[in-house]
């Protein structure tokens, strides 16, 4: 026999196939069962129009064996097979692709699905295996031939015996190293498992000699049976009809495909056709993954390519905020690398993705409509999601995700949507009102409350820290602005209230300045207030860009524990409380005892908004002085 070399730079382009394409050796068996598919699909597509082929869909399979001792797995198809000029021209010449040719030699278009488009595939073999040899004999041949290769070396091909038509791969693994196992492919689980990921809806059975052993009650020696079981399922559930299936069905395929013990809150299951053609079932979960809101989850949905995973988690189809999303997409039409491994971040790909954006945004706001309660407990987990991408796309993603943001309310204590506020707002009202604080319980302490309430305008409350970066992010909904009743105005005033409180602020200017002073300039400003009903002081924020929640966030966070993050603030006296007539007196007659009055009311109000005295022993003094 004559070993002949590869040809045209083949050897770099299999030292590379061995060594770079792929990122997982595993991928070997995924590239060589869907080559066989590739072959049978041929002679299935013969016997459509040649009845001499005398095969039913029924007859054609995959056959996987293993022979431990010998270190062997073989993969057989009964396809079309090859001739030995087929051999020469598809295994001899690496990338080039038989089953690219066949489509274009039949005119065969993309409605029949042929997975080899590259002519690398089988290749892969060579990462596992140190000799690899094909026995194949092609339709309509009378004589069989062998391909036999151990690399980069060449390769040797010559007439041998077959009965059928059809190829049977060979595989000698590797020897086993410290860095490698090769043993595991010979493992009928691990063989099992790798079908099942990777091959599962290939629509021809993928069948295999499988061992049990019976173990008996009784102590009796244990009985070892074997026998032929298909490993894969063939026909994925996104492919069949919506009336086929049941919701049981939908569950059970979420419960074992993404190994989750909680049936999910809802499925999306649509089959797309037009600038890209493709089948997705999309799962929303009921619960999240135990690391979901850490920097080390994984989005994604599962990829297949007419029925071949092609990546298990493809982060390009999901955005962010919907990451919590899982799933399949099933599409022909995708560009993929010579590896199949990765996407080429193509036109289709975009289009995908945006349709399943508008998918997911359907079916969550029809739950909204639909199942209050089951939204309700959905958004309770993954809520925080939607504010986070609101503020970390700075508005990009507010026309996406502002209708299906929930915050609890003032009205009867129910969480509300922004647009069930607006339906309910008084005719008067300007503005969307929010408070910030560390629970429903504490914000409806605040005294900055009182005015709002009083009014009858509803107040949003923002529990989270995300909250008011979200809401300053939105600026407003339907034309309605977001106004925190921390704010320096809320316009609630009418002509009159404001004159006489503009005339009370003139009338106590120098005090006010004398206060401000007395705390050194921790306030830009004191004055009255007009939001105030029962309560003595307040901080209101005074304009710049970070409001006082935002401080005590950013002040909490490790990176961000900057003395130089402030709020601008405003400490305001309610002009209707008695504290302001003994103020006044102070500022007349004992300017000393009105500076610790003003230090003591700066550190009430710092308390009432959660933040911390700057100085405690002083405060404690303060206090201590006023009882004696």
């Amino acid at each position: 026999m004559e070993t002949k070399q590869f040809k045209a730079e083949s050897k770099r382009l299999l030292d590379m196939m061995i060594n770079s394409i792929y990122t997982h050796k595993e991928i070997f068996l995924r590239e060589v069962i869907s080559n066989a598919s590739d072959a049978i699909d041929k002679l299935y597509f013969k016997s459509l129009t040649d009845t001499s082929v005398g095969m039913n869909k029924s007859d054609f399979a995959i056959d996987l064996a293993v022979d431990k001792e010998k270190r062997t797995l073989t993969i057989s198809d009964n396809g079309i097979g090859m001739t030995e000029e087929d051999l020469e021209n598809n295994l001899g010449t690496i990338a080039n692709s038989g089953s690219f040719a066949f489509k274009k030699d039949n005119d065969l278009g993309d409605d029949v699905d042929i997975i080899g488009q590259f002519g690398v595939g089988f290749y892969s073999t060579f990462m596992v295996a140190k000799e690899v040899t094909v026995v194949t004999k092609a339709y309509g041949s009378d004589q069989a031939y062998e391909w036999k290769s151990n690399g980069v070396d060449g390769y040797t091909v010559e007439p041998c015996e077959k009965d059928s038509v059809g190829t049977t791969i060979t595989l000698v693994l590797k020897d086993d190293t410290d860095d490698e196992k090769y043993s595991r492919f010979l493992d009928e689980h691990q063989i099992q498992s790798l079908v099942k990921k990777y091959s599962d809806y290939i629509r021809f059975p993928i069948r295999m000699e499988i061992e049990h052993t019976h173990y008996h009650e009784d102590g009796e020696e244990p009985e070892v049976h074997k026998a032929i079981e298909t490993l894969n399922s063939m026909t994925p559930i996104w492919k069949k009809n919506k009336s086929e299936l049941t919701e049981e069905d939908y569950n059970n395929f979420y419960v074992e495909k993404f190994l989750d013990y909680e049936p999910p809150i809802t499925h999306i299951h649509s089959k797309n056709e037009g600038l890209a053609t493709y089948d997705a079932l999309l799962y929303i979960p009921s619960r999240a993954p135990f690391d979901y809101y850490s920097k080390d989850y994984e989005k994604g949905l599962q990829l297949y390519s007419s029925g071949v995973m092609i990546m298990e988690k493809c982060a390009d189809l999901l955005p962010d905020y919907f990451s919590f999303v899982k799933g399949v997409v099933d599409s022909e039409d995708l560009s993929l690398n010579i590896s199949r491994e990765l996407l080429q971040h193509d036109r289709q790909l975009k289009i995908i993705e945006k349709n399943l954006e508008k998918a997911i945004k359907n079916e969550l706001k029809k739950l909204m409509k639909n199942d209050r309660e089951k939204y309700e407990k959905f958004y309770s987990v993954f809520g925080l999601q939607f504010k986070f991408g609101i503020y970390q796309t700075y508005g990009a993603a507010n026309e996406m995700l502002r209708d299906l943001l929930m915050f609890p309310s003032s009205f009867e204590g129910k969480n509300v949507t922004l647009d069930e506020y607006v339906e309910r707002m008084k005719e008067d009202q300007k503005y969307i009102f929010y408070a910030c604080g560390e629970s429903k319980e504490r914000i409806e302490m605040l005294p900055q409350l009182e005015k709002v309430k009083e009014k009858g305008y509803e107040v949003l409350y923002c529990t989270q820290d995300i909250d008011e970066f979200a809401l300053k992010v939105l600026i407003n909904y339907k034309d309605k602005q977001f106004k925190s009743i921390s704010d320096a105005d809320l316009d609630l005033d009418t002509e009159e209230e404001k004159e006489q409180a503009k005339k009370l602020d003139e009338e106590n200017k120098d005090m006010f300045e004398f206060m401000q002073k007395a705390i050194e300039g921790k306030v830009k400003t004191v004055r009255l207030s007009k939001r105030l009903k029962s309560h003595p002081v307040c901080l209101s924020s005074d304009g710049g860009p970070i409001t006082i929640e935002m401080e005590k966030v950013l002040k909490a966070m490790p990176q961000n524990s900057n003395e130089n993050i402030k709020a601008e603030k405003a400490l305001e006296i309610n002009p209707e409380h008695p504290i302001f007539e003994k103020l006044k007196e102070l500022f007349a007659n004992d300017k000393d005892k009105l500076s610790e009055y003003t230090k003591l009311l700066y550190d009430q109000a710092l308390l009432i908004e959660g933040l911390s005295i700057e100085d405690p022993v002083e405060f404690a003094n303060l206090v201590c002085g006023l009882m004696c």
